[in-house]
């Protein structure tokens, strides 16, 4: 595989790119002037350096090892909200409405498959086991899609199957099926927010 090929197939791995959007970042690339180039590939290069993942919510955050500046704050530790993804729990953020604690799982389950080894499961109940007696409840924020329902589904087996009687909610259906929290307005989310099942 020659280098143009190769970088094409690095872009493909990249979520909703597909072969022709891959062949036109490396077509971009190569119309771009090598201190742009050197560019990026010092930036990519820095993620390693710069960013840790947070010991408590998974988030990926610029900053020492530990938590984030995000946990590391007066927040509302009796509750945690389970999120896929970094860009849903800042799009909670920005709705200004929830008070609480993150963890972010990885993403959603993938149908069809039997083992999910990209959720964090262990981390997930780590974190409770961390705040027990603490946390009073959790809230599952998925996409309102078969995805996101069947990992509400894996999420709370899990979570039950260690703590049966830890109260855990889910959003409330403001949000239309096959949205995502990352796109989502902060009016929906409040409302989702106030009316979770």
């Amino acid at each position: 595989m020659d280098t143009l090929q190769k970088l094409a197939s690095i872009f493909e791995r990249f979520p909703g790119i597909g072969p022709r959007q891959a062949g036109r970042f490396v077509q971009h690339l190569l119309k771009t002037s090598p201190a742009i180039r050197r560019e990026l590939a010092e930036a990519i290069q820095q993620l390693s350096r710069a960013v840790s993942q947070c010991s408590d919510c998974q988030r990926f955050h610029e900053g020492e090892k530990g938590a984030c500046k995000r946990c590391a704050t007066t927040r509302d530790r009796t509750l945690v909200m389970v999120v896929a993804s970094d860009a849903d729990a800042d799009a909670m953020e920005r709705s200004r409405t929830y008070s609480g604690t993150y963890f972010i799982l990885g993403g959603t389950v993938t149908l069809g498959a039997q083992d999910q080894p990209h959720l964090r499961d262990r981390e997930l109940l780590a974190l409770l086991k961390h705040r027990a007696g603490e946390t009073e409840e959790v809230i599952l924020a998925f996409p309102a899609n078969p995805e996101g329902d069947a990992t509400a589904a894996h999420a709370r087996g899990v979570i039950e199957e260690v703590y049966p009687t830890l109260p855990i909610h889910m959003l409330g259906r403001g949000l239309s099926t096959g949205s995502e929290l990352e796109y989502a307005d902060a009016e929906t989310l409040r409302y989702a927010l106030e009316n979770r099942a």
